[in-house]
């Protein structure tokens, strides 16, 4: 698998994987032993890119990945996040908190559960209103000094905050959604952090499973996926969106590829510094995710899939309003 450059020193496989959804998120946890092999596999596979975060569990999800990827130290590079308040003892969240202490405290935690030395890449994983981005990029400037952290990286921000955070701190990477079905960012994100020099790490580019084309209106999702409370996500939505995945089918026939593949093509296609991570629990998927990166558009084909698929009007927002809202954007 080829390499790309996240800022201006990040090097990292083309396609990570983001681990999110092995612990947290859609549904119950997927057995250890297993999402071990899976990870695993993805560094046999040229994965040099893992995602995690504290609250994803939370916390089982960074022991998860520090574990298996224990013995590819050097190897690998992982990013995980801190920013919200959670109780140590019951695991309950209690909004968002970028409190100097207590990024400090989720440093100090996530080494250890990472079993690492020092965290490659360390995200602020939602805005807080509360605290100053310059205070945040300071205490994560302060910790890259300290030999904690190398990379200081924002999830879901808006481009102003990119620009203050950019000034205390040079930003290496942003995290946001970005896939065939949500391109808000191009207006304005894209171009900021284009400007800036800073890489985009895209999540969910496979629009939480919906652009695979493996699910449609009588799919249904378990205690505990998130998906069941997602505009995008409701039986009227997703037959009203089916017209996007007959688009994504016709290129994929074209180009001897599945749904899932020419959704990653195009979001590797778009700029040589964003790096998508889709997630999945599943060998088979891992595979079949990881060769995108031999699918290759035309010029013309590019042009032509961006074209149509802007014409569809996708139906239901991305997150419920008070989520939305908590995203900075």
């Amino acid at each position: 698998m080829e390499k790309r450059k996240l800022g201006n020193s990040l090097e990292v496989s083309e396609i990570g994987l983001g681990c999110m959804g092995m612990s947290f998120g859609y549904g119950p946890a997927g057995e250890k032993s297993e999402m071990t092999k899976v990870i695993r596999a993805a560094v046999e596979q040229g994965v040099t890119f893992f995602d995690t975060a504290e609250v994803y569990g939370p916390f089982t999800n960074e022991v998860l990945v520090g574990e298996a990827l224990e013995p590819f130290k050097g190897q690998v590079v992982i990013a995980t996040k801190f920013g919200f308040k959670i109780d140590r003892e019951t695991g309950k969240y209690g909004g968002v908190d970028s409190r100097p202490e207590n990024i400090r405290r989720v440093a100090e935690e996530s080494l250890k559960r990472l079993r690492v030395d020092c965290i490659d890449l360390l995200y602020q994983h939602r805005v807080d209103p509360n605290v100053p981005i310059e205070e945040v990029a300071g205490t994560v400037r302060d910790l890259i000094a300290e030999g904690k952290v190398k990379h200081f990286g924002l999830s879901e921000a808006g481009a102003q905050t990119i620009r203050r955070a950019h000034v205390v701190q040079p930003v290496t990477a942003l995290q946001s959604e970005y896939s065939l079905w949500t391109r808000q960012h191009e207006a304005e994100i894209i171009p900021t952090i284009e400007e800036l020099g800073i890489g985009l790490v895209a999540f969910s580019p496979l629009g939480k499973g919906f652009l695979t084309g493996k699910m449609d209106e009588s799919t249904t999702f378990a205690e505990g996926d998130i998906r069941r409370i997602l505009p995008r996500f409701t039986e009227e939505a997703r037959a009203a969106n089916k017209v996007l995945l007959d688009l994504i089918n016709q290129f994929a026939e074209q180009k001897n590829a599945t749904p899932a593949q020419v959704a990653l093509a195009w979001v590797l296609a778009q700029k040589p510094w964003i790096v998508p991570i889709p997630g999945t629990t599943k060998l088979h998927r891992l595979v079949e995710n990881n060769g995108a990166a031999n699918v290759h558009f035309t010029k013309v084909e590019l042009l032509e899939l961006t074209a149509v698929s802007e014409q569809v009007k996708v139906v239901g927002t991305r997150y419920p309003a008070a989520m939305e809202a908590s995203t900075g954007l």
